[in-house]
């Protein structure tokens, strides 16, 4: 069974940087569509982005220049990289994973991860 782990989450100032990471266990990541959402208190679930596996990649405005999502099939592993972080980016985040890449939406995604926070302070 698929499953999927996040880490380097943590506690950061305005405009710093961080990189998570999405380990993938059971099945090769590079057959799936792969995203990342985030989801504050009382907020519903944002999707964030997604890459394909053609490597094709969409972003939520919001993030757009900001953060970039990447995947190293060799270490079955997806990445987000964020920088210029901002006090409204602070928020768990999840890594998700589906057959096929629908939107970015969470009903588009079968498989999650646990989440990993990132907060960040003004």
């Amino acid at each position: 069974q698929v499953q999927l782990v996040e880490s380097g989450g943590g506690s950061v100032q305005a405009g710093g940087s961080l990189r998570l990471s999405c380990a993938v266990f059971g099945y090769a990541y590079s057959n799936y569509c792969m995203g990342w959402f985030r989801q504050a208190p009382g907020k519903e679930r944002e999707g964030v982005a997604r890459i394909d596996s053609d490597g094709s990649t969409k972003y939520a405005d919001s993030v757009k220049g900001r953060f970039a999502i990447s995947q190293d099939n060799a270490k079955n592993t997806l990445y987000l990289q964020m920088n210029g972080l901002k006090p409204e980016d602070t928020a768990m985040y999840y890594c998700a994973a589906n057959l096929v890449c629908y939107g970015l939406t969470a009903i588009d995604f079968g498989y999650w991860g646990q989440g990993t926070q990132v907060t960040v302070s003004s």
